[in-house]
C-alpha cells in the first residue's frame, strides 16, 4: 500500500502530460530538502524545468515540420569568406522582426557562396523564436503545385503553404520554369504578399529573372510583390565548395 501514492502520482502526471515533473520530481525534492528550500521554491524549480523542456520539444517539432535539408545555424557561417555579405543586417534579420512585419529576404549570388546556409540559419532562428517555417526548393515546390492541380488538391496545398509564418524557397533560377509552373509559383508569392514572409535564394540577378519565368510581364509582377518590402543580401565571392576542393588537393 505504501507504493500507492507514488503510483497514483505517476499516473496523474502522465494524464496531465507533465513528463519533466514525472522524471525529475524525486531528484529535485532531495536537492531542495538538502538546500533547505520550501515547497514553493521546489514547485517553482520543477515548473521552470517543465517549461524549459516543453519549449525545447516545441522547437524540435517546428524544426522537423520545416523540413530543412540540414540544420545549420548562422554561428557556423564564415562571414569573413564573403565580404560582400552584410553581417550586421543578417544578424538583425535573425531576430525575426522582419517576419512580424511580413517582409521578405532575398539572398543573391553565385553558386557555392552559402546562400542556402544563410536561409537555413534564418529559418532555424525563426523556429527557435516560435515561428512556423516551411522550406522547399523552387523546383520541388513547382512540381508539388503541378501535382496538386492534377490531384485537385491545389487549394489545400496553398492553404498549407500560407499557414507558414516564413516560407523559404531555395535555388530559384537553377532550372527554368514551365508556363504553368511559373504561374503557380506567382500565385504562391501573390498570396503571401503582405500576409507572410518569404526568403528566396537565387544565383541570378533580378535583370535575368525573365529567364526563369519566361515572361517579362509575369517577372515584373513577381518582383513587384517580392521587392516591395525586402532585405537584399548580396553574396558575391568564391564558391565555398571550390575553395574546399583546392585545400584538399593542396
Amino acid at each position: 500500500m505504501s507504493d500507492t501514492p507514488q503510483v497514483l502520482l505517476q499516473h496523474h502526471l502522465r494524464k496531465l502530460k507533465l513528463p519533466t515533473f514525472q522524471s525529475e520530481h524525486s531528484k529535485l525534492a532531495r536537492q531542495c530538502a538538502a538546500e533547505g528550500k520550501d515547497h514553493v521554491q521546489y514547485l517553482l524549480r520543477l515548473c521552470e524545468l517543465e517549461l524549459i523542456e516543453r519549449e525545447r520539444r516545441m522547437i524540435e517539432r517546428r524544426i522537423k515540420a520545416a523540413k530543412f535539408p540540414a540544420t545549420k545555424s548562422l554561428d557556423s557561417f564564415d562571414f569573413t569568406a564573403i565580404p560582400s555579405l552584410n553581417k550586421v543586417l543578417t544578424m538583425e534579420l535573425a531576430r525575426g522582426e522582419f517576419i512580424d512585419r511580413r517582409e521578405n529576404v532575398m539572398t543573391l549570388g553565385p553558386s557555392g557562396t552559402g546562400k542556402t546556409h544563410i536561409a537555413l540559419g534564418l529559418g532555424l532562428a525563426a523556429c527557435q523564436k516560435g515561428r512556423k517555417v516551411g522550406f522547399t526548393t523552387a523546383a520541388a515546390l513547382v512540381h508539388e503545385l503541378i501535382e496538386a492541380v492534377d490531384d485537385r488538391r491545389l487549394q489545400r496545398l496553398q492553404k498549407s503553404l500560407a499557414a507558414n509564418d516564413l516560407l523559404i524557397i531555395d535555388e530559384l533560377g537553377f532550372v527554368p520554369l514551365s508556363k504553368t509552373g511559373a504561374e503557380l509559383l506567382f500565385e504562391v508569392i501573390s498570396q503571401r504578399y503582405e500576409r507572410g514572409s518569404i526568403i528566396i535564394t537565387s544565383n541570378l540577378p533580378f535583370d535575368e529573372w525573365t529567364e526563369i519565368f519566361g515572361s517579362e510581364r509575369l517577372t515584373g509582377a513577381i518582383l513587384d510583390r517580392l521587392t516591395h518590402h525586402v532585405h537584399i543580401l548580396e553574396m558575391n565571392g568564391e564558391s565555398f565548395r571550390l575553395r574546399q576542393s583546392r585545400k584538399t588537393k593542396s
